[in-house]
């Protein structure tokens, strides 16, 4: 902290902990300590909402049902699968893969002159929150699906991150799409290989 007061980093979650600690900083003013309180307040609020929250959609058949689908790809968690369904709604209406990664926001302004292609910086229309879920989800699933990881290198070796990370976040949208639309689970490349 500012004042120099000693703490365990991993403990200062803990409820106890915290209260402890805020008991021990008898130099620190009282209006730091009501701030912090009430940050730690704010906090608490915060999680249980989301929890409830979260709860309040597993509980539904629909929704429930299409996130489990989701999360048999490796990869894929919850928040990521309940974002997906919330933000694409029927995902019925998206009659090619192209159209939903860009309704997510993950393509670029494609410029053609004289036979050259110029991109420019990935879409502003778009799902905000989507794309900001995807894309942290990209960064993340190469290290659970081998498949990712492969695409994941392959770009990587052109040598930019962010497009290795765009291209991953590519193939998760057709990966949940496939899924979302055939509602049968995910079925990894190494096994199909191994059952032909």
């Amino acid at each position: 902290m500012e004042v120099g007061a000693e703490y365990n980093k991993k403990r200062l979650h803990g409820t106890k902990y915290f209260q402890d600690l805020l008991n021990t900083l008898d130099y620190v003013p009282e209006s730091v300590l009501n701030l912090l309180q009430m940050n730690r307040s704010s906090m608490e609020f915060f999680s249980k909402m989301q929890k409830t929250l979260v709860s309040a959609l597993r509980n539904d058949s629909q929704i429930s049902q299409r996130v489990e689908l989701l999360m048999n790809i490796r990869g894929i968690g919850e928040i990521t699968a309940l974002t997906w369904v919330l933000e694409i709604g029927d995902v019925s209406r998206f009659g090619r893969i192209n159209q939903a990664v860009s309704y997510c926001g993950l393509c670029s302004a494609q410029k053609e002159s004289a036979g050259k292609d110029i991109r420019g910086p990935i879409s502003k229309k778009r799902k905000k929150h989507l794309q900001t879920v995807l894309i942290e989800a990209a960064k993340l699933a190469p290290q659970w699906n081998s498949q990712l990881a492969e695409v994941h290198e392959h770009e990587l070796k052109k040598g930019n991150r962010n497009r290795a990370t765009l291209a991953v976040a590519r193939k998760l949208v057709a990966y949940m799409m496939a899924v979302d639309k055939n509602q049968k689970k995910f079925i990894p490349r190494e096994v199909l290989e191994k059952a032909a």
